[in-house]
């Protein structure tokens, strides 16, 4: 299946956040993932390092918000895995996981004081990772003479491309992409400037930032 987003939201890398509700230690950890045994083996190790811990409860979102899945750990149903799962998909982020490890601290928080505690578990946890967000960019070459290999280096940082590679042989090729949005008029620009003498290839699509 063909993905049309023009934006992808998830975190940028793994990220660890803890808080204390009456005398209970909730750790919250988050990572990116993209695959159910990537999901797997972020919970088996957290369950692994937090062994002793009282609960382990999770939530996912993976392949564009088709596969989520949650688990109260043994909490009473709906006041732990389900909000940890319902703040990752308030926060518009797909492709993570969350954990939020729970050391019980003798005072019995209610079902309103556990949904509270673990939403703010992913909340804080989610936030220490970074969300972010990636738009689509067209992936493009273009293939100049020296000459005018110099007047296109002008067009390029004004579109705020990214460079990827430049090859320099008896011409000059350049690798690079620019928001899709931005992708048609460079091309006619850079067509304009060297009087036709150059042609931009598209080589694709994929999500990016600047």
């Amino acid at each position: 299946m063909n993905d049309e987003r023009v934006t992808y939201t998830t975190i940028k890398h793994e990220a660890v956040a803890e808080f204390e509700e009456k005398r209970s230690l909730f750790i919250g950890h988050a990572k990116p993932v993209k695959t159910e045994e990537e999901v797997a083996e972020f919970i088996k190790e957290k369950k692994r390092e937090f062994a002793d811990a009282t609960h382990n409860v999770f939530g996912y979102i993976i392949k564009n918000g088709i596969c989520a899945r949650y688990s109260d750990d043994g909490e009473p149903q709906g006041t732990a895995g389900m909000p940890v799962l319902d703040t990752i998909r308030k926060s518009g982020v797909s492709d993570a996981c969350v954990v939020v490890t729970r050391y019980f601290g003798g005072i019995l928080l209610g079902a309103g004081g556990l949904v509270r505690a673990y939403s703010n578990g992913a909340k804080i946890a989610l936030e220490a990772a970074e969300i972010i967000t990636y738009e689509r960019y067209a992936i493009m070459s273009v293939k100049a003479s020296y000459s005018d290999y110099q007047k296109l280096q002008p067009l390029l940082f004004k579109a705020m491309a990214v460079i990827d590679d430049t090859e320099f042989s008896d011409s000059v090729t350049v690798v690079f992409a620019v928001k899709e949005s931005a992708a048609l008029p460079l091309s006619e620009k850079i067509n304009e400037t060297t009087s036709g003498r150059t042609e931009t290839v598209s080589l694709g699509t994929r999500f990016d930032y600047r």
